[in-house]
């Protein structure tokens, strides 16, 4: 038994020992030079504007939550579109399924699109 995790005891040990080396390596050759450009926050290529600690509109967190409501979507989506054409005798009772899913998708967009989430004024 033990000759069959042989490969990946070797592999796994492999990428910690290049790990290890790669940042100990990096550690020794880099010279550090402090200034005070070095020292800001960094945040998408642009410097932070104001506080940390501000509150984010309401908005914010409902595109978050509308975002989410898709990805999982998507998830669910994707194993329904394999499990479809295996399932030919039931492709009715799925297709109707999709349909019930996402129309309850399309109310939970169109309330947040109603609320006014998309216009960022």
């Amino acid at each position: 038994m033990d000759r069959t995790y042989l490969p990946v005891l070797l592999l796994m040990g492999f990428v910690t020992t290049n790990a290890i080396l790669i940042v100990g390596l990096s550690h020794l050759t880099v010279r550090r030079r402090v200034t005070p450009e070095k020292n800001t926050p960094y945040e998408s290529g642009i410097p932070p504007l104001g506080d940390a600690r501000e509150r984010f509109s309401i908005k914010f967190y409902m595109v978050a939550m509308l975002f989410i409501i898709f990805d999982i979507e998507t998830v669910f989506m994707i194993p329904w579109a394999v499990a479809f054409r295996q399932l030919g005798d039931m492709a009715g009772l799925l297709i109707i399924e999709m349909f019930v899913f996402i129309v309850i998708l399309a109310v939970g967009y169109v309330y947040i699109w109603k609320r006014g989430a998309f216009q960022w004024d």
